[in-house]
């Protein structure tokens, strides 16, 4: 996400008990009541399960909208087990991989007391649809999806419910090894028939996890309660998902980082999402560690992308030369000890992933290879977002272009709606810019479809910030994705990312971790680290 762009995406806690002094709350250990207090350094893109892909998004609506299947709450490897959600069980799959067959839970309700019927997850998915959203590339090989895509009417063909029975069945039109992995995303979330087909992050839709929430104030920040009707219809009949430990969770939005660290410090807050300021993170480490801090492995790519339909980046040379000119080693100190260095789009962690160095550092052959190709155009923007780290990536990467032979102007936004504006095509002089992208689920394609295929491409909301439409490797990425994952077509994986670095229609530059910093109120042990979700707010406990 983005998005997962940074980009997989995240946002908020849960799970505690009251404490009496001022910003926190806590008791005894495993009481559960009390208010869980969180700081956000940005707002999530969106808080609509259609529309979210970050990593913000995502932490937040974990434990609100629960799909048909869900991703296990459990840290590591584990926590990439494809469960069952609102389905009773994993889906029958037919013998040639085209028919899923899934049978709703009697009984569930939505936070508004209304029940959850079969059809609800049809009309979800063609919400998604006709949202635009950056996760339709992931639900266009069900029958009738691309004809309902461009009409917007007429339903999904390929989507046959029961409300009286719950029977759920999706046709595809092929194969696709990654489809029960994509079920468990957020944006095949049921939610209830009469849901507008528009974005509600200001007012987020009734939920059917242990959380609902009950207030959002986009840019400032949003809070949740238990949902009413969790322990009242759902809980017993979803018992593989927790239900939490604090009665309500208050998010604040605070832009400054070193007064999120100073809050975690004296006990205002509870858990600050985004991590320390670069010149605070290794003191911060060094006198939390184990206690209070702890840094997470994920599965991403850091890069600039270019876009490579307008000048100067519709030319291959050019491009070529930007990844010979960014330097992965600065961009570590940058990010200080959060980063490490990488050229290629798989991160190490991701099957398929084979290490290999297409753009050695080398800054004089770069402004060589710019002499050569001598663009007509050398007016450019650099697309950033105002995170501190961020901001300073996006800084050194236009200085790098000025110095290769570049007149560039950078352009720093607002991190909540960053990829909402270089995701939309009439956004004016999309040249070049940061983005991250964090696993939506541990399988190759996931760093392919979304970031290089042209089917991401979208006039809104697009994934595929370069733009990049190649028909042969979009017909590959279609054809690997239809395939079990083995060590053969791990290989084919592997080929392709350096196919597509040939192209070099991005800059590649490294894969990060993400710290967990909570006070000295939470038990450190018991937060899980979900790597598709990053921190389980369920698994916040006080001491």
């Amino acid at each position: 996400m983005v998005r997962r762009p940074s980009q997989k995406l995240f946002a908020i806690l849960v799970t505690l008990s009251l404490l009496g002094f001022a910003g926190c709350g806590s008791g005894g250990r495993g009481s559960d009541s009390g208010t869980l207090k969180a700081t956000f350094g940005s707002f999530p893109d969106y808080l609509d399960p259609a529309l979210s892909h970050s990593e913000e998004g995502w932490t937040a609506i974990y434990d609100t909208y629960i799909p048909l299947l869900t991703y296990k709450h459990a840290s590591g490897k584990e926590g990439s087990q494809v469960i069952p959600g609102l389905a009773l069980s994993l889906p029958k799959i037919s013998a040639d991989g085209k028919t899923y067959e899934l049978q709703l839970r009697k009984g569930l309700r939505y936070s508004d007391g209304s029940t959850v019927k079969a059809s609800d997850f049809a009309r979800a998915m063609e919400r998604v649809f006709l949202l635009n959203s950056s996760g339709s590339p992931f639900y266009t090989d069900i029958v009738g999806a691309p004809q309902f895509a461009k009409s917007k009417k007429g339903g999904i063909a390929g989507i046959v419910t029961d409300d009286a029975t719950g029977e759920i069945t999706i046709h595809l039109t092929r194969p696709r090894g990654t489809f029960l992995q994509e079920l468990a995303l957020p944006f095949a979330a049921p939610l209830p028939a009469g849901t507008p087909d528009q974005d509600l992050t200001a007012d987020p839709p009734p939920a059917t996890g242990p959380y609902e929430i009950v207030s959002s104030k986009p840019g400032r920040g949003w809070s949740y309660a238990r949902n009413p009707f969790w322990a009242k219809a759902n809980a017993a009949r979803m018992p593989e998902i927790p239900s939490g430990h604090v009665d309500k969770i208050e998010v604040t939005v605070l832009r400054n980082p070193t007064t999120q660290v100073s809050d975690i410090e004296n006990g205002t807050y509870d858990w600050m999402e985004n991590p320390p300021p670069p010149d605070q993170y290794a003191a911060v480490k060094d006198k939390y560690e184990g206690t209070q801090f702890r840094e997470e492995e994920t599965e991403s790519t850091y890069f600039f992308w270019m876009n490579v339909t307008e000048p100067p980046f519709d030319d291959v040379a050019v491009r070529q030369a930007v990844n010979y000119a960014v330097d992965p080693r600065a961009l570590e100190r940058i990010y200080a000890g959060q980063l490490v260095g990488s050229q290629q789009i798989l991160p190490p962690g991701m099957p398929g992933f084979e290490r290999y160095e297409l753009y050695p550092y080398n800054l004089e052959k770069a402004k060589r290879m710019i002499a050569e190709a001598d663009p007509a155009d050398r007016q450019i923007t650099v697309w950033t977002d105002n995170e501190k780290t961020q901001e300073e990536a996006g800084t050194y990467y236009a200085a790098v272009l000025e110095d290769i032979g570049f007149d560039v102007k950078l352009q720093v936004m607002n991190a909540d709606n960053y990829f909402t504006i270089v995701g939309n095509a009439s956004t004016p002089n999309l040249d070049t810019g940061w983005a991250s992208w964090f696993q939506d689920y541990p399988h190759p394609n996931d760093f392919f479809q979304p970031l290089l295929s042209e089917e991401s491409i979208f006039p809104t909301n697009t994934s595929n910030l370069s733009r990049i439409a190649d028909p042969r490797l979009s017909a590959k990425i279609a054809t690997l994705a239809e395939q079990p994952l083995d060590a053969g077509v791990e290989a084919e994986y592997a080929a392709l990312d350096r196919e597509f670095m040939e192209q070099a229609p991005m800059a590649p530059y490294g894969t990060g971790t993400i710290p967990t910093f909570v006070s000295a109120a939470i038990d450190l042990d018991e937060v899980i680290y979900n790597p598709t979700f990053n921190q389980d707010l369920t698994s916040f406990r006080f001491k």
